[in-house]
């Protein structure tokens, strides 16, 4: 899957049952759906969960507790636009991943 079909993916109601919690969470948050992308993610012991955990708090604004984070996910702190880190973390998910 790529960028292109994951964004076609989110016409539906729900993540593809293929998609793992941090993809899921993604999705959920392109949706609006904050609540139940932190959910998935909150208590995931993976990196990837990690960054996009860090993604949500700094979405949330919560800048101190999205460091935190990007640290356990052993990645930098994001300062660019919310679109692009949303981008750049899909494509890394999806180039990682089997779905």
């Amino acid at each position: 899957m790529n960028l292109a079909e994951f964004k076609s993916s989110m016409s539906g109601a729900a993540p593809a049952p293929q998609f793992d919690a941090p993809l899921a969470a993604l999705w959920w948050t392109a949706k609006g759906g904050w609540d139940q992308a932190h959910k998935l993610v909150q208590d995931e012991p993976t990196a990837e969960a990690a960054w996009v955990h860090a993604y949500l708090h700094r979405v949330e604004g919560d800048i101190g507790n999205a460091g935190y984070w990007y640290r356990q996910a052993g990645k930098p702190v994001a300062s660019g636009a919310l679109d692009a880190e949303w981008e750049q973390i899909v494509q890394a998910l999806l180039g990682s991943s089997r779905v």
